[in-house]
């Protein structure tokens, strides 16, 4: 793709020396690829990160997956998101001199009778993404009596390299601040924002779970949820499949794996439990007839959604502070797409999807602040 982006032509401000286009709060995967493209479009952009070593962003398997669900139907503009993805993940791969992604298949081993028969019913309506597979080919490493399919394509992104890739750019060109957000140091007027000794244009939160307390934002309805997974190593087990039997194993470095992951709805913290780990171990014991090591558990909560759609805009009621976020589980589809139409509607004012634009939540986001 050869797409390259010329820091060397950035600016880079010193600290207070103000005129910032942007203030960019949270490098996951939403501030990562919005500060890219706003970068890219020739603006002036600092991001605010703490750099917490667990986030939704950086515990997440990197799977994109084309259908989802018990019934096994197509993700929400999958038709428009897969596609986007290969380009924009390749991009900022190739301006990082990383490969970032990679197409592959998930062989879905079904575990029920019931979820057999929905699979086969949909494979005659969804070929385009729904495949038999010989099944032979697997009864000498996984334990399964339902039978299997394949899904494909499916895409797979190393979310660590690219985060980390990108955050080293930003380092290099003084672009990035490593603390947590103050938010009462934070100065929002009519023309400009203003935090500590930085003036910019707007403010725009990327922050993932943070934004469920943010003063600006609280009153959107999020419903976080938590995730847990587990990363064994599995060394007979080829990388070139994702493989799933209610949990899912994903290729994640050399010959580790990432298993999990769990949606908990009431949780009192972030932690890993002993109950997840004593549940994979389980599972892997069941599921595989290769050896197996259970090696790190790690845990974060996702900025989920009860409409399961993205927040994207500009504060109707503040036109200085935007927000990126609420991508639940898909985040590694919808973070770029959206992204980029964030920024193509910040530098040159073209439309946000309606049903991700912030704005249809205006009435409640222009009830008073606490």
């Amino acid at each position: 793709m050869n797409e390259q982006v010329n820091f060397s032509s950035f600016l880079s401000p010193p600290l207070g020396a103000g005129g910032l286009d942007f203030l960019i709060v949270g490098q996951g995967l939403c501030g990562t690829f919005l500060s890219y493209y706003l970068l890219k479009a020739g603006k002036s952009v600092v991001v605010i990160d703490d750099n917490k070593p667990f986030t939704a962003s950086k515990v997440a398997s990197g799977v994109i997956n084309p259908v989802t669900g018990r019934r096994i139907v197509r993700t929400w503009m999958i038709e428009d998101l897969l596609p986007f993805a290969l380009q924009a993940y390749g991009n900022l791969g190739d301006a990082l001199g990383k490969s970032l992604i990679r197409t592959c298949s998930l062989l879905d081993f079904h575990p029920s009778l019931q979820m057999k028969e929905a699979f086969d019913k949909r494979l005659n309506e969804e070929p385009e993404y729904l495949h038999e597979t010989n099944e032979s080919d697997w009864k000498t490493i996984f334990n399964f009596y339902f039978g299997a399919g394949e899904i494909s394509p499916c895409l797979l992104i190393d979310i660590h390299s690219m985060l980390s890739g990108w955050r080293n750019e930003l380092q290099k060109k003084h672009l990035l601040i490593e603390e947590n957000l103050d938010v009462e140091k934070l100065v929002v007027s009519e023309q400009k924002v203003t935090y500590k000794d930085l003036t910019a244009t707007k403010i725009i939160f990327c922050d993932g779970v943070n934004g469920i307390s943010s003063p600006y934002f609280k009153n959107l309805p999020y419903s976080a949820n938590k995730g847990e997974a587990i990363i064994a190593r599995i060394p007979e087990l080829d990388v070139r499949y994702i493989y799933k039997q209610g949990l899912s194993i994903v290729p994640w470095q050399d010959d580790f794996f990432w298993i999990g992951s769990t949606y908990e709805w009431n949780f009192t913290d972030d932690l890993p439990t002993a109950t997840f780990k004593e549940k994979v171990n389980g599972f892997l014991k069941y599921f595989l007839k290769i050896p197996f090591e259970i090696v790190d558990q790690i845990a974060s909560v996702r900025p989920a959604n009860m409409e399961r759609r993205p927040f994207v805009g500009l504060h109707p009621g503040f036109l200085n502070v935007g927000i990126l976020n609420g991508m639940g589980t898909k985040g590694c589809s919808l973070a770029p797409f959206f992204a980029k139409q964030f920024a193509d509607f910040l530098v040159a004012g073209k439309p946000i999807s309606p049903e991700a634009d912030v704005r249809r939540f205006e009435r409640i986001l222009e009830r008073k602040m606490n």
